[in-house]
């Protein structure tokens, strides 16, 4: 007897074999008697290879496209104009506005907090007259096949606090994120892709944490794989050199036969979560090189999108999106840094739109021309908004804004969102909702809705509790539904 199986062995005691066992044949007893619904599973709609089985009900979308602008864009200052504000300019917001409303301690000190009001033009766009700002000529371009969400509220007024709200539901680290939810619940329908794919792009402002994309305390395989924009795409992708592609396969089948053995010994799910990475990381060195290759795209796609291949940019990323969307990848994640404009908010805007208009736009565009867009949800947001008062001093060029969680506003496209619409509206200074409040968690409802899944029945125990992305709360939005 190996060293190794002598190991395992010895940490098969009697106790571990009793607690083992009781509750493994427990839970089956148990899942016998009680009605499968309990556990999110349902036989009302079309199957799917994930843990549900099948879906709830029948879906309008099949993925998610989640276009992340980390650090908060200013609403007031793209898609929500305030004539009111701008005539207030340089005078101190009414504290009937205001009323006592928790703000940070980087502008809670200042004498005054004093109006400051869009120094871009807006002119309005589609069937629904929606305002856009010069900033947004791409975008305007598309407004008849989007919904802006003008309301939407969250809980954290910080960043880390909030993108964590806004990934997971809960403002505390360690829970698993839309993407990770999605890929537990609802499988791939690509064997040789991972099921929740992140690309970055951008520099400077909030850092990106890795918890973002994780899944926290579902099985380690359903979190975010990363793309890097230089080397490998993912680590290890490529072969060492001197090793061939058989020699690989029979390391991961040395490797797996101890960890299966392992396996059937402790049953451990992180174990089995090991070999079936290993697997994974195996058929991607086949998969992702195809995928990631823009140089096969047409040139009029690449102009489309302003994409260059071997230059990483936030069109590439989305170009990258529209081609995982179509080999079946399920939640495509894509993060632009440095939208948190404290100061310098006209230039720093008016960069970030540059980066980002085209790219945004050309996707909505290529997925619409492809047949994409009708089964393919493509969302557009920060962690929330800016304030309606300049966080320090106003000048003719330069103002910032400081961080407004009370409203902000998301674009949505695709996958059964309402068409060509403006959903919800807030107060002379976009200070406060005045009609049709969204939640983060109603905005995840919707979304996992839309995607067949009642998302009071997609849940997860863990530590004796029930889990689920919208916590105790969240309700669809009818009125976003096409």
């Amino acid at each position: 007897m190996n060293d190794f199986s002598s190991r395992l062995q010895n940490a098969l005691t009697r106790r571990t074999f009793l607690k083992q066992s009781t509750t493994g044949i427990g839970a089956l007893a148990l899942s016998s008697l009680l009605n499968p619904q309990l556990f999110g599973q349902s036989q009302a709609g079309p199957p799917v290879p994930g843990a549900l089985g099948h879906l709830h009900f029948a879906p309008k979308a099949k993925r998610v496209i989640y276009l992340f602008m980390s650090g908060a864009p200013s609403h007031l200052d793209l898609f929500d104009p305030k004539p009111k504000l701008t005539e207030m300019t340089g005078k101190d917001l009414p504290e009937s506005i205001r009323k006592g409303q928790r703000i940070t301690t980087m502008t809670s000190g200042q004498k005054n907090l004093l109006c400051v009001g869009s120094p871009f033009k807006f002119a309005k766009y589609g069937q629904a007259g929606m305002d856009l700002s010069e900033l947004l000529p791409n975008l305007a371009g598309i407004a008849d096949d989007c919904t802006f969400v003008r309301s939407v509220f969250t809980d954290p007024i910080n960043h880390d606090p909030a993108v964590t709200f806004f990934a997971t539901g809960n403002q505390q680290p360690g829970r698993p994120t839309m993407g990770a939810w999605l890929a537990y619940g609802l499988g791939t329908e690509n064997r040789d892709l991972p099921s929740f794919v992140v690309l970055t792009s951008g520099g400077g402002g909030q850092t990106l944490q890795s918890r973002y994309w994780g899944s926290g305390f579902l099985p380690a395989q359903f979190g975010g794989v990363q793309f890097r924009n230089a080397g490998d795409p993912v680590l290890f992708v490529s072969n060492p050199e001197g090793m061939s592609s058989g020699t690989r396969r029979q390391l991961i089948d040395a490797a797996n036969e101890l960890n299966r053995l392992a396996l059937s010994e402790l049953g451990d799910p992180a174990i089995n979560a090991q070999i079936e990475n290993y697997e994974l990381a195996f058929r991607m060195q086949t998969s992702v090189p195809e995928l990631t290759d823009l140089s096969t795209e047409p040139k009029e796609i690449l102009d489309l999108y302003g994409a260059t291949p071997g230059k990483p940019s936030f069109a590439n990323n989305c170009l990258l999106a529209r081609r995982m969307a179509e080999r079946g990848v399920r939640f495509i994640q894509l993060c632009h840094r440095d939208w948190d404009h404290h100061g310098g908010l006209p230039a720093g805007l008016r960069q970030k739109t540059k980066e980002t208009d085209q790219g945004a736009a050309a996707l909505i565009t290529d997925l619409k021309q492809r047949g994409l867009l009708d089964d393919t949800l493509v969302i557009w947001g920060g962690e929330f908004g800016r304030t309606a008062y300049s966080q320090g001093e106003i000048k003719p060029d330069n103002f910032g804004r400081d961080h407004h969680p009370r409203c902000f506003t998301v674009w949505m496209a695709g996958g059964g969102i309402k068409r060509g619409s403006v959903y919800g509206e807030t107060d002379d200074f976009g200070y406060n909702i005045v009609r049709d409040p969204v939640h983060v968690h109603d905005l995840h409802a919707t979304l996992m809705h839309l995607l067949g899944v009642d998302h009071k029945r997609l849940i997860y125990r863990h530590e004796g509790r029930d889990f689920r992305l919208t916590d105790v709360s969240g309700n669809v939005v009818p009125g976003l539904l096409a």
